[in-house]
């Protein structure tokens, strides 16, 4: 995520303040480190440090991946676990706070050389490092992974942000299933095996945060089979899949070719990695506090069911309230009647009761602070303010039937509003909503998708939204990296809406905003950035098609046996799997 250091842990513990001790004295730890269990440790120490290997690692999740193909993904959790066989030219360092949002070599064997005024990036490859079927990576590896997951039709499930800024995307490239010309993409050179040169089309000052994106995961062209490749992924990392029955479960094991000399990142702990999908999350919650599993891979926190039993009594020591820049919002599809009139888009801002919605995700330790604009207090630009205020954040139904009656629907109107069935606590948000928006009028009909084909099937396509009538999207949403850009860009810039895996749910295309993110691109001054940044985030307010619910946190538990547990604020206040063991 962001290259800026931004005291992000310190603005973190300013968030919990108010209902936790996140970066309290809670934690006795030493030096980064500590082998004492307690409530919020591993969001300021790396807990029960160890390099013990061995044992199976247990994951479990309640649904299943939208992709786990390292260049069609765009899960945060799904980022996180690909790390174990899928390496990038960077990553993030594992390390709790603020230290855990600095990028540190991968693949690469330092952090991207900029020159041509930010427009030219270079990386210099590790040498020897091997794929699981002991071939040797290179630099045109990682070129075609690039060109397959941001030039293809059929790869839609990542973010695009490399054929938006690579100089000859203009040029009509249509990536290597369509143009099987070996030269691809001529912005992206490979001078020699171990050698990769992005050329932009714009300064980019944070590009080192797009190459940490498993985008960058290298790809042999003769294994890729497209949207099948999933299924027979090449490992790059130290684990390798050896199943992978969709909806069902996953299995990993070590990967022979892989070389601890050449990976300054990875510990590769455990022997075995399984992972069972589509499980319920109170039998994931429970087996998790039994010690029959072994981490909760989606890290949306424990459901309501466990919440009290997780902070009533001594298991609250082996939990975590974990923030990370990341906001729980609902979307307004301004292409759906009648939200294609702002006074409604209004009306809906006004009436909804975001206490209500808190007390639904879990109150504040495990929903968050109650929130009133698009960025979290955690990322670069953030200024507070409150567009459409209520007493108490209750919901206003007087001005909610005012800008009723300016729309020309004084009686109300009936809409519709999706969100991830398998997920507890989004499914008790939009019930919450349902029920606070029918006092003012709106009826709303809740309509429940799964997580894994909710990007690719439903809410993320544009075309689904508005030819179901579907006005409304339930949305959690981390930074792609902490910085304003890394964290708006991809749901509110309007060249970014694509046909699937669309994360601009809102369909939001205003000029005066897309205009703002191509200025920022090209500023060199970090704090006029950021006011670039807050600029940004208010005229989405004004535009009222964003309705900001909390910044988001979730209740993390992690059993004791575990090792290495620090929770990630560069991933939205997840733990950070790459290095778990088992004691």
């Amino acid at each position: 995520m962001n290259k800026i250091k931004i005291g992000a842990s310190l603005a973190a513990c300013a968030v919990l303040a108010a209902g936790l001790t996140a970066c309290g004295g809670d934690s006795e730890s030493s030096g980064g480190t500590t082998s004492t269990a307690a409530y919020n440790a591993a969001n300021t120490s790396v807990l029960n440090p160890s390099d013990k290997q061995g044992g199976e690692l247990r994951f479990a999740m309640s649904s299943d991946w939208d992709s786990p193909d390292p260049g069609d993904t765009y899960y945060a959790f799904s980022w996180n676990f690909s790390r174990y066989y899928a390496r990038t030219l960077v990553t993030f360092k594992n390390a709790p706070g603020a230290e855990g949002q600095q990028l540190v070599p991968d693949l690469a064997e330092d952090l991207g050389k900029a020159s041509n005024n930010n427009k030219t990036w270079t990386y210099k490859l590790r040498e020897g490092v091997k794929f699981s079927d002991g071939s040797e990576i290179t630099a045109q590896d990682v070129k075609y992974a690039v060109e397959r997951s941001n030039f293809t039709d059929e790869l839609q499930g990542g973010p695009k942000y490399f054929a938006q800024y690579l100089v000859d995307n203009a040029g009509g490239y249509k990536g290597p299933y369509k143009d099987k010309a070996p030269a691809g993409l001529k912005s992206i050179k490979t001078p020699d095996k171990y050698t990769i040169v992005f050329n932009l089309n714009t300064p980019f000052a944070e590009f080192d945060y797009l190459a940490y994106m498993p985008q960058t995961a290298p790809v042999p062209r003769a294994k890729d089979n497209g949207l099948n490749y999933k299924k027979n992924i090449v490992s790059s990392g130290p684990y390798q899949i050896d199943s992978y029955d969709v909806g069902k479960s996953m299995k990993l094991s070590r990967n022979p070719h892989w070389d601890a000399a050449t990976d300054p990142v990875r510990k590769a702990l455990p022997d075995t990695i399984s992972v069972a999908l589509n499980q319920e999350q109170d039998d994931i919650d429970n087996k998790l506090m039994s010690g029959a599993l072994d981490m909760d891979l989606a890290a949306g926190g424990v459901g309501p069911a466990a919440q009290p039993k997780v902070l009533g009594g001594t298991q609250k020591a082996n939990s975590d309230a974990a923030s990370g820049s990341a906001l729980t919002y609902m979307t307004i599809d301004g292409r759906v009647a009648p939200f294609d009139n702002i006074a409604c888009r209004r009306a809906v801002q006004y009436a909804i009761d975001k206490v209500s919605v808190q007390t639904s995700l879990g109150g504040p330790i495990s929903g968050g602070d109650i929130a009133s604009t698009v960025l979290p207090p955690t990322v670069v630009g953030h200024e507070e303010f409150n567009k459409y205020p209520s007493a108490g954040n209750a919901g206003d139904l007087a001005k909610a039937k005012e800008q009723l009656t300016e729309c020309g629907k004084p009686n109300g109107f009936a809409t519709k509003l999706t969100y991830r069935a398998d997920r507890p606590k989004e499914v008790a948000a939009a019930e919450s909503i349902q029920q606070s928006l029918g006092k003012a009028g709106i009826k709303v009909d809740l309509k429940g998708y799964p997580s894994g084909d909710y990007f690719t099937k439903y809410a993320g396509s544009p075309a689904f939204l508005k030819d179901n009538g579907v006005g409304m999207a339930m949305m959690k949403w981390a930074a792609d990296w902490p910085s304003g850009f890394g964290f708006l860009q991809q749901i509110l810039d309007g060249r970014t809406i694509k046909p699937t895996g669309n994360t601009n749910l809102s369909s939001t295309d205003l000029p005066k905003i897309n205009k703002l993110f191509d200025r920022s691109t090209k500023e060199g001054d970090a704090d006029a950035r950021s006011k670039i940044y807050a600029q940004i985030d208010n005229l989405s307010m004004e535009n009222a098609d964003v309705v900001p619910l909390t910044y988001s946190v979730q209740l993390l538990y992690r059993p004791a046996n575990l090792t290495n547990v620090v929770v990630s604020e560069f991933l939205g206040g997840q733990y950070d799997y790459v290095n778990l063991g088992l004691k």
